[in-house]
């Protein structure tokens, strides 16, 4: 994981309508940044609703939200549709940019060994730092669990 206060890798990748998304043209407001395994998927399916459902307090706030997994862009764009998520969703299919924030790598399931993407989340502060962090969360209530820390750092 990247600690609080690191400074958070640039990267450039295609959301779910085939456009670039940058993490540097959020400079100067807070993104989170959350890593997936694949959309449409039970738990990234409660993950991204818990997203959408809070995405009004995420707004008022401020704060961007962008959904990071290795899935092609034809498999973004269907789960974006049919869940009405009102949030970016990028692709990164080789996981460079989860590898760069430690949310990458082996996984085993069901007795098969795979690289995956690692259930991770980063909020990034104005000055493209790393202001909060967490490991391996759980898909339920995460994004009211990242509104509360928010509160902490920006009010509404």
């Amino acid at each position: 994981m990247l600690d609080t206060g690191e400074t958070a890798p640039d990267f450039e990748l295609s959301d779910q309508d085939g456009e670039s998304v940058s993490l540097s043209s959020y400079h100067g407001e807070y993104v989170v940044v959350y890593f997936y395994p694949r959309a449409d998927t039970p738990g990234c399916t409660t993950e991204a609703c818990g997203f959408r459902d809070a995405y009004d307090e995420y707004e008022e706030r401020g704060v961007s939200v962008l959904g990071v997994s290795d899935d092609p862009v034809e498999d973004l764009t269907p789960f974006a549709e049919e869940y009405d998520l009102p949030f970016r969703l990028l692709s990164d299919e080789d996981g460079s940019v989860a590898s760069a924030y430690d949310s990458y790598g082996e996984k085993n399931m069901f007795g098969k060994t795979f690289d995956g993407v690692f259930r991770n989340t980063y909020v990034v502060g104005p000055d493209g730092d790393i202001a909060l962090a967490y490991e391996g969360v759980s898909p339920e209530d995460h994004a009211e669990e990242i509104l509360a820390d928010l509160d902490d750092l920006v009010k509404p």
